[in-house]
């Protein structure tokens, strides 16, 4: 950036975008002052290097700006906890969740949650998750099959591209 680049001649695109030719690094500066802007080396490896009329430090934030947005979307882990007592309605209402979950790009971690003597059928959890499964196929894949962990039997689901 400015004084720093060691280049003896550099392509330099103005503050608009437009081509203003290849230039010595004193020329490109003072066009560079003129417009009181940044002169901002961004190929460095390519003949002659390419240098860019900016405001640096709005690209900057611009960059930062972009990199906060784009990490957060879509990687969350959302959670659904059933019972194996569940209702038919409830049951329909929590997949109907899920399902919306998975559409927004969210993985799901769909648990059954066993209290007391219910620990000794661990088979209505897995059809339980079984059906949960089967009724959002369409926008989702099993990333890892229902596994208990204490009294809770979990499964993830991971959206489908």
């Amino acid at each position: 950036m400015n004084e720093r680049i060691r280049a003896r001649e550099i392509r330099v695109i103005g503050p608009e975008g437009e081509q203003l030719g290849v230039m010595t690094v004193r020329d490109a500066l003072q066009k560079a002052q003129e417009a009181a802007l940044d002169l901002v080396e961004v190929a460095p490896t390519s003949q002659p290097p390419v240098c860019r009329i900016m405001d640096f430090g709005k690209y900057k934030y611009e960059l930062s700006k972009k990199s906060r947005g784009s990490h957060h979307k879509g990687g969350d882990l959302k959670g659904m906890r059933f019972s194996p007592k569940i209702g038919e309605h409830d049951f329909q209402t929590k997949v109907k969740h899920v399902h919306e979950f998975l559409k927004e790009g969210n993985k799901v971690r769909v648990s059954v949650w066993f209290r007391g003597r219910e620990m000794a059928y661990p088979q209505r959890g897995h059809l339980l998750l079984q059906r949960v499964t089967e009724m959002v196929a369409d926008v989702a894949a099993v990333e890892r099959p229902p596994l208990f962990e204490g009294r809770n039997m979990i499964m993830i689901l991971t959206p489908k591209k």
